[in-house]
């Protein structure tokens, strides 16, 4: 599903299957460090989010990957993860942060979360690889806010 996506480098792949595998407890017990949930329709995984504290923070929490199968995408799945994300977090995280690139390829993505009341607050020019910067997303999380 990752890789269908189109988006992601054979490297980030590698690290979004050994997260996914840590964060279900495939090949080991499940990372106590990573939360997921999945959507799954007539049998078949369509989406899946992973998140987690963010060490050395009080009340920050860190979204690492959600990704949604191409054929599944703009139809909802990405938004149910998100708001069954912050509803699990709601009662611990004050913050929530996500990485992602400034590529033009990953316009949508930034939209998706900008969608999702998600706020800009750091860009590094050149992070990734020449001419794609990293952008850090926040959301401020209050009790009772799931979405």
């Amino acid at each position: 599903m990752t890789r269908a996506t189109g988006l992601f480098r054979e490297g980030e792949v590698a690290v979004a299957l050994e997260v996914f595998d840590a964060a279900v407890g495939l090949n080991r017990a499940a990372d106590p460090d990573y939360e997921s949930a999945g959507a799954e329709l007539d049998g078949t995984l369509v989406g899946w989010i992973c998140w987690g504290p963010t060490p050395g923070t009080q009340g920050t929490f860190h979204l690492y990957w959600i990704v949604v199968d191409p054929g599944w995408q703009h139809r909802g799945v990405g938004a149910a993860l998100i708001e069954e994300m912050e509803r699990r977090v709601a009662k611990r995280a004050r913050l929530i942060a996500v990485e992602t690139a400034g590529r033009p390829d990953y316009a949508p993505t930034r939209g998706f979360y900008a969608g999702r009341r998600y706020r800009v607050a750091a860009e590094i020019a050149d992070f990734y690889a020449p001419g794609d910067n990293l952008v850090v997303f926040v959301k401020r999380i209050e009790v009772g806010d799931q979405g």
